[in-house]
């Protein structure tokens, strides 16, 4: 028989998440977490968080080294405009990834970081990249463009690439299986709401829209980023608060969002503090489920017919409150949420919308490393 173990590996600034999974029926074999990269108490580097990876995976009988491991799969945060789709990682493609850097300094040197260690450790298995941007290379021009000088954002690659690309894949996709229909069928907005938030707008299985940027910092209010703001804000706060650039960057992707708002960027406590009447969790609320509404209508204008609005993720996907306020009111569009349908929780898709209403609405739990690892086997077996 084939082999036909996938293992998953998502490498992150500080730490690695992984996933061995049997693609003959998609089960899991094995997961964890190497955590505090580069810190102290945890793994010195990358090269050390896969060793362990590698050590902790044999102790379960699930060594590397297994005759039945058929390929590696790299989540890879930018994969700018050259690399579109899951790609077989070589040489060059890895020295393509690493010109990308400068789009994403955070993620894509730690994401390289585990491409090298996992080719090292087993050179011979197909390693695959799949690019969180690849799922939105589909948007158009006009919508991908931002209005500045064309020779100054193609030179220095300024355009439209989003973000939860896999995410927004596996969940639109999802939701059509969940409606009975083929993804073609249908016009899907997908609310992305974890401590990153995004929202993509998916006509026919094909992304049209999507809330993130140049960066992950556009778009809807998250734990920590601003999202959508007056770029006049960071010449103001340089020109007249004396910040540098690099305090700017800091304080919209770090201590703004919820957190900037309020000082909690967790969405459960957060609505513990609105219960107690705290005011500052209310307007965080508030902000947060005002910009969420936005991009609802606005992405409702894009595809002009909305056959679902579906909710994934950790906020997305758990709490009631947000659903019902972000979707509050929106008759007029076909769009109602039952509130007992809404306060059920279930660990599966299911669908929360009013009986009788227009456009469904779902909370769909997305499963980015089930489709890395379903993106890197179909690639594997050519």
């Amino acid at each position: 028989m084939a082999a036909s173990w996938v293992l998953v590996l998502n490498s992150g600034s500080s730490s690695v998440k992984y996933r061995l999974l049997d693609m003959a029926d998609e089960t899991r074999l094995a997961s964890g977490t190497v955590e505090r990269i580069g810190e102290e108490g945890g793994a010195a580097d990358h090269a050390a968080a896969l060793r362990q990876i590698a050590g902790d995976l044999k102790d379960r009988g699930r060594g590397l080294d297994s005759p039945e491991l058929a390929a590696v799969g790299h989540r890879v945060v930018h994969g700018g405009t050259r690399f579109t789709e899951p790609t077989l990682v070589t040489d060059d493609v890895l020295a393509g990834i690493r010109e990308l850097v400068p789009l994403a300094p955070l993620h894509n040197p730690a994401n390289i970081a585990g491409i090298k260690v996992a080719r090292e450790l087993r050179p011979d298995l197909p390693q695959v990249a799949v690019f969180d941007t690849a799922f939105h290379a589909t948007i158009p021009e006009a919508a991908a463009r931002y209005a500045i000088d064309t020779a100054t954002a193609d030179r220095f690659g300024i355009r439209r690439y989003g973000f939860h690309g896999t995410s927004h894949a596996f969940v639109s996709r999802a939701a059509a299986d969940l409606l009975g229909k083929d993804p073609a069928e249908v016009n899907v907005i997908v609310l992305h709401l974890g401590n990153g938030a995004s929202a993509s707008a998916v006509r026919g299985g094909v992304c049209v829209d999507t809330s993130m940027g140049l960066t992950p910092l556009e778009g809807l209010v998250m734990g920590t980023r601003s999202g959508d703001i007056d770029p006049a804000v960071v010449f103001h706060l340089e020109r007249v608060g004396g910040l540098s650039t690099d305090e700017v960057d800091a304080l919209l992707n770090k201590r703004s969002g919820l957190l900037g708002l309020c000082g909690a960027n967790d969405m459960r406590e957060i609505g513990r503090r609105m219960a107690a009447g705290d005011e500052r969790a209310r307007l965080a609320f508030d902000v947060y489920i005002h910009r969420l509404r936005r991009y609802v209508g606005a992405f409702t204008a894009v595809l002009g017919r909305v056959d679902a609005v579906v909710f994934t993720a950790g906020v997305g996907e758990n709490s009631a409150a947000v659903r019902a306020a972000a979707l509050a009111d929106l008759d007029g569009l076909g769009i109602a949420v039952d509130p007992v349908r809404n306060a059920l929780r279930a660990s599966g898709p299911r669908l929360i919308s009013a009986t009788g209403s227009r456009v469904p609405v779902a909370v769909v739990p997305t499963d980015e490393e089930l489709a890395i690892a379903r993106d890197t086997y179909a690639l594997a077996r050519g």
